[in-house]
């Protein structure tokens, strides 16, 4: 199959061809056809697969078949600023030779930049990229003429679930009229994401795409250590080889500080990004981060959804990220294309079992370091088995013999 098989307006294939799209992704393969048919739809899919084209794509080509008459036709929304600017540069790519207008609406502390969204809301883009929070505002004042909305979009739903706007989503709902095609897209599917389908969705076809694994050029090792040892370690494995880019995910904001605090006081190249930076600063940062101009960016998991960065040797996972999806999307940023790429991650002693669901997923244990001695003794790895028969878990301790063993030289 190739994109010629969609049947899509010769200007809108002149975009996807100048862009070296070639053959549709299996997230678009299915979804292009349904979305074309007017059919709501309810797709679990991670970052990367192309799921951004896989709806953009169909959108435009409805809104290409219809006069223009200043309403919005497709509002989609998405849980951060990158994400959106990604969406609109995508967007401006794939309609560039269509007379289909878009607009990334974000938020900032920019006056002349809410009145520019204003004028834009209020004249009627044909598509309209936004995080909820903004959205709401605009909404609220009555710039956004959705009378004739025919699409909704709700992109990486989860991470917008994660990030406290359920109910800022729910608002949003309120202002819209039922004759519209929706749209959600998750990386995962937990039981509030199927709430707010319920809320959202008519009779939505479903498209659930496995987990891809790790690629293999990428080395896998964990670190079991105490809280206390995170930082050290990351200095000595910093210190111990030359990385040109290194990503550090952090879950919190309050560790993307600290580990960027005690980073720069020991003179490394690297700066934090959260949600707390001003959106210049951030803009900055990861202009900064691609360019190679700055070594190290230590991120909150949630703020790096969704961004484009490419090239990068280091990925660590100071904290045990939430389940095997989002492991996968981490370290997934290093060895793209034919490079290869390292993935280190710190388990604590509350993380243990998480990571070992994280390791069920993947299929295979992630090699065990050792823990340079320099750092003192280790917590012991417990494994953790179910077993069936009392109905409870099995706690098998490798104890001190671990200990010993994870605190010998690297």
């Amino acid at each position: 199959m190739n994109f010629n098989d969609f049947g899509f307006d010769s200007k809108l294939e002149e975009g996807i061809e100048a862009l070296g799209f070639e053959t549709p992704t299996e997230i678009q393969s299915q979804a292009i056809p349904l979305i074309l048919k007017g059919n709501d739809l309810l797709a679990s899919a991670q970052t990367g697969t192309g799921k951004t084209a896989a709806f953009l794509l169909p959108i435009i080509q409805k809104i290409i078949e219809q006069k223009s008459d200043g309403y919005i036709k497709a509002l989609i929304i998405v849980p951060t600023r990158e994400l959106a600017m990604q969406i609109d540069q995508m967007m401006e790519g794939i309609s560039y030779f269509t007379a289909v207008s878009s607009i990334a609406v974000y938020g900032g502390n920019d006056g002349s930049l809410f009145s520019r969204e204003k004028q834009a809301l209020s004249t009627g883009a044909d598509v309209v990229i936004s995080t909820p929070g903004r959205l709401k505002v605009h909404l609220g004042m009555e710039h956004v003429r959705v009378e004739k909305l025919q699409f909704l979009v709700l992109d990486e739903a989860d991470r917008m679930l994660d990030m406290g706007f359920y109910d800022d989503i729910v608002k949003i709902l309120s202002y819209m009229t039922d004759k519209r095609h929706n749209l959600m897209f998750s990386a995962t599917m937990p039981h509030k994401i199927r709430e707010l389908a319920l809320k959202t969705l008519k009779h939505p076809s479903e498209i659930s795409l496995a987990v891809s694994t790790p690629a293999e050029k990428i080395k896998q090792e964990a670190y079991v250590v105490y809280d206390k040892q995170k930082i050290p370690l990351v200095k000595l494995l910093l210190k111990e080889k030359q990385f040109r880019s290194i990503l550090i995910f952090c879950s919190t904001k309050i560790s993307v500080k600290d580990l960027n605090k005690e980073l720069k006081r020991s003179g490394f190249n690297v700066e934090e990004f959260h949600s707390e930076l001003e959106q210049k600063t951030r803009e900055k940062v990861l202009l900064s981060f691609k360019n190679r101009h700055l070594n190290i960016l230590v991120a909150t998991d949630i703020m790096s959804r969704g961004l484009d960065i490419e090239d990068i040797d280091l990925v660590i996972n100071y904290d045990v990220p939430h389940d095997g999806e989002d492991y996968v999307h981490r370290i997934g940023r290093t060895a793209r294309a034919e490079s290869e790429g390292e993935a280190y991650t710190f388990i604590n002693e509350k993380e243990q079992g998480k990571f070992q669901r994280i390791e069920k997923l993947l299929g295979s244990p992630v090699f065990k370091a050792h823990v340079p001695k320099i750092l003192g003794d280790t917590p012991p790895y417990v494994e953790r088995t179910h077993n069936r028969r009392n109905g409870g878990r099995k706690f098998f301790s490798k104890g001190k013999s671990q200990q010993r063993r994870q605190s010998g030289s690297r």
